[in-house]
This record gives C-alpha cells, sequence and structure tokens, in this order.
C-alpha cells in the first residue's frame, strides 16, 4: 500500500464517532472492491462505485479500483483474507459466511463480516406460456407441468421454492437442464416446456428478447408459502417486476427473490467505508443513472433489505448524520 498524505477526515465523523487527531486509517488508501464477470451486473456496480468515489479522490485521498471475480463466494473469502476490501455478494452467501453454513461451514462464521449497503434484487422469475393462462404461482401445479430451471437445479432459492409448494412431492415435476435462455424461449414457443424459472435482476435484456419470441406471460410468486419461506429466511426480499418491462407483461409482477450487496470486514477503518458511502448517497440520482438494475433503488431499504451480518460502524456514521437511521 502507499500511504504518502494525510486523508482529510470529514468533521461529521469525527463528531459522531469521537475521533480526534490524525489516525493510522487517515492516510491515503487505495481500496478494491470485488465484483463479478464482466459481461454481468456485479462488475458495472463495482464500477458506478469507484467512479463517484474517485470524483472526489483529491479531497479524501482514498482511490478505487474494480476487479473481476469469480462472484459472491470468492469475494466474501478475499474480504476474509484481506486480499480485497469490498466485495459485491448475493444476500444468501452473505447469511450463511456470516453464520458459516454451507460452503463456508469448513472455516467458520465470519463474525468479522460487515454489512454495507444492499443494491438490486434478483428475483425468482417464472415465465409461461401465455396460452397456460397462470397468474399467479399456484396455478402451476398441473401434474404435467414441465418446467426448466436454466439448468439451476441445485440453486438452493429454486429448492427452498419447490420445498414450500411442494413441488416433487405432490406433483410430477419435470424439469430441463438447459442453461441458454435463447434455447428456453425456443422450447416455451415450441411447447416443449410449460414455463422456466430464472434468478435474474431487471431489466434484463436476455429476458426482453425471450418474452419477445412468442407470447408469456410473467407470475407472480407470492401467498401464504412465500410469506413463510422468507419469515425463516431473512436474506430474501419481497420486490416486485415493473409492468411494461417486458412484452406481453403490462402489469407489476409482485415476487421475491435475493438482494445483491455489498460487504466489507470489521478491519477496514471507520473513515474509509464512510467515505465511500457518502460518496454514493450524496450522489444517488447519479449512482442510480449508472446502470437499468438501479433504477428503482431507495435509500432507506438499500439500509436494512437483505442485509443479515451487521452494519459497518462507517456506514453507521454516514446513515445517522444523513438522517436514514
Amino acid at each position: 500500500m502507499c500511504i504518502k498524505k494525510n486523508l482529510v477526515v470529514p468533521l461529521t465523523v469525527v463528531a459522531l464517532l469521537g475521533i480526534s487527531g490524525t489516525t493510522d486509517a487517515a492516510k491515503k488508501r487505495f481500496i478494491s472492491i470485488g465484483t463479478g464477470a464482466v459481461d454481468g451486473v456485479y462488475y458495472p456496480i463495482g464500477i458506478s462505485i469507484c467512479n463517484l468515489v474517485n470524483k472526489r479522490r483529491k479531497i479524501h485521498g482514498v482511490r478505487c479500483s474494480v476487479e473481476a471475480t469469480n462472484g459472491s463466494v470468492y469475494n466474501i473469502n478475499t474480504v476474509r483474507a484481506e486480499e480485497i476490501e469490498f466485495g459485491v455478494v448475493q444476500s444468501d452467501s452473505q447469511y450463511r459466511a456470516y453464520q458459516g453454513l454451507s460452503s463456508f461451514k469448513s472455516v467458520g462464521p465470519f463474525k468479522g463480516l460487515r454489512s454495507v449497503f444492499s443494491v438490486h434484487p434478483k428475483l425468482v422469475t417464472i415465465v409461461a406460456r401465455k396460452d397456460l393462462g397462470a397468474r399467479h404461482i399456484d396455478q402451476l401445479r398441473d401434474p404435467s407441468l414441465n418446467l426448466s430451471d436454466l439448468g439451476l437445479s441445485i440453486d438452493a432459492t429454486w429448492e427452498g421454492l419447490a420445498s414450500v409448494l411442494g413441488w416433487g412431492d405432490n406433483i410430477n415435476l419435470k424439469t430441463t437442464t438447459v442453461t441458454n435462455l435463447d434455447e428456453h424461449a425456443r422450447m416455451l414457443c415450441n411447447s416443449e416446456i410449460d414455463a422456466f424459472y430464472w434468478l435474474v435482476g431487471h431489466p434484463s435484456l436476455q429476458m426482453r428478447e425471450a418474452t419477445a419470441a412468442c407470447e408469456t406471460t410473467i407470475v407472480n410468486v407470492t401467498g401464504p408459502t412465500i410469506d413463510r419461506l422468507l419469515a425463516i429466511k431473512p436474506f430474501y426480499r419481497y420486490a416486485k417486476i415493473f409492468g411494461g418491462m417486458y412484452r406481453g407483461n403490462p402489469n407489476n409482477i409482485s415476487t421475491f427473490g435475493v438482494g445483491a450487496t455489498l460487504v466489507t470486514s470489521t478491519r477496514l477503518p471507520t473513515e474509509v467505508v464512510y467515505i465511500v458511502v457518502k460518496s454514493v448517497f450524496s450522489n444517488f440520482d447519479s449512482f442510480k443513472n449508472q446502470h437499468p438494475a438501479l433504477a428503482v433503488l431507495k435509500k432507506k431499504e438499500m439500509i436494512k433489505d437483505s442485509l443479515t451480518a451487521p452494519l459497518h460502524d462507517g456506514a453507521i456514521a454516514y446513515y445517522k448524520e444523513a438522517n436514514l437511521m
């Protein structure tokens, strides 16, 4: 790390946190954000955050860069190893890392993991042929249903949804393992499948192309069974796919999903996290305009939705200063 000159610590942080004088953290600092593949959504989100941080780097001393990575689990592990300072991760991965579950069981709970804010949701999206007449998930209970899951049959969200709905127990659900969305659209339009499942952020160019191929309906995924699922899985969140976003679907669709979240660790100084959060939230309209998936963001939702690890002190400092909490 290159240390050259003092970082200007905002007076609000000094007042809120009792910081006096210049600390070791208050030095010129380089930070990196682990994201995902360059053709995904996480990467441009990371770029958007860094662009806003770097806009005033000569004043606050923090310079931000983005790394394309293998995604959520990799980002959490590298934040834990102090190889990167921030990571964009799915909310279910955040939850499992903090608790030490699933793929994080061998290394144990990451109690030093800290939330910064949530970003866009990735929503359960079930697209059915219009001739089925299905507008709600409960109408897709026909024993002959052939539902494709984009090859993600081992996806935890799909498994949780199928479990609470009784799919696989009460109906003879048939699934395919096609991973290409174009092929899904072809199969749907040719009546080879009745519907397909996808966990995706909206708007999605691929979804626009798929729903334009023939007459389709995106079904609502709500009801008491979904309520129960969200009650026991705090990393899920309700959200809407807005009407008019895709051909043949003029009305809002209610569903749920995971959220993309920005995380760091307790090792990162309060001042640095404060600067990152303030860079985004004080330029909020600009941030929302950086990518279509960010257009629906609301500040108060970002500081609580999908966040299962505690908020970092630096994030809390800004949110209190901005009267968001």
